[in-house]
């Protein structure tokens, strides 16, 4: 079972175009790294310079231990971190078990 990552994006206005074009490089960072299965980023109709970052991995270990922990990571936030007012909350999910099992993660 999968670890849905979950990340609210507040860009800091009038920098979305930047932020856009900074993260099409990024991409390239994080969909290299072990256990990354795929990613979506999209964009606020209401909040235009609010985006929602949907990553999946294999495990919680591979986004907080080896991605997080990598030298990739820090290309990532030389990339990325700078656009954030305020810093983003991440957090994880994992699917439902509906035969009433819990996740294993």
């Amino acid at each position: 079972m999968s670890i849905l990552e979950v990340a609210v994006l507040p860009v800091i206005p009038g920098q979305e175009a930047e932020f856009q074009a900074a993260f099409a490089q990024a991409q390239k960072i994080i969909s290299s790294m072990h256990g990354y299965i795929r990613h979506d980023l999209q964009r606020c109709i209401e909040v235009p310079n609010q985006y929602l970052l949907l990553v999946e991995w294999e495990t919680l270990a591979d986004h907080t231990e080896g991605f997080r922990g990598s030298a990739e990571y820090q290309s990532w936030k030389a990339l990325l971190h700078h656009f954030y007012d305020p810093f983003p909350v991440v957090e994880h999910y994992e699917a439902i078990d509906w035969e009433g099992n819990y996740g294993t993660t």
